[in-house]
């Protein structure tokens, strides 16, 4: 297999490619995945079996090496995303040790304020606010009135804020 030859024949189908896949990219992005593909093909030739079209093979290393370059983090920066943009932007996720102590206060105070509660507007409360279940469905769980389910879950949210209102207020 003529190397030289072969990258003569499908030069164009592999430029074609690339600027379809890249939505016409700069000319220099498109040399350099086109001269990734010809890169790829050579170091993979043991790989093509003589059973399909090399214009095929070579086709499919350009498609996928184009949708590597969008995906890539080198696109996403050579597109206007500069790294001290995005460092700067990018939200402290981690807790310090009082914030991580408070909010497991908060929610030792919420679960015995739940707990506290009658069984029935416990009952409700965990499967109305705690599980998303819709009122139709938890008057069809308890086998009582949808005016029911509201009434108990009314309550049982009054009883929780006068339980839990100093927390309310953080």
């Amino acid at each position: 297999m003529n190397f030289r030859e072969i990258f003569n024949n499908d030069k164009q189908k592999v430029k074609n490619i690339i600027k379809l896949v890249t939505n016409g990219k700069s000319a220099d992005i498109c040399e350099d995945l086109e001269q990734e593909v010809y890169i790829k093909a050579f170091k993979n030739r043991s790989k093509y079996t003589e059973c399909g079209k090399f214009s095929k093979w070579i086709g499919m290393i350009a498609y996928n090496v184009s949708r590597d370059y969008l995906k890539s983090a080198k696109n996403r920066y050579e597109t206007g995303i500069e790294d001290d943009n995005v460092v700067i932007n990018i939200a402290d996720r981690k807790k310090n040790p009082e914030e991580s102590m408070l909010q497991k206060e908060r929610q030792i105070r919420i679960s015995a304020a739940i707990n506290a509660l009658n069984k029935k507007h416990r009952e409700v409360i965990i499967l109305s606010e705690i599980n998303g279940i819709s009122y139709e469905d938890i008057a069809c769980r308890l086998n009582c009135p949808i005016g029911t389910v509201k009434s108990r879950i009314y309550n049982a949210k009054k009883e929780l804020y006068n339980i839990l209102n100093d927390l309310i207020d953080d």
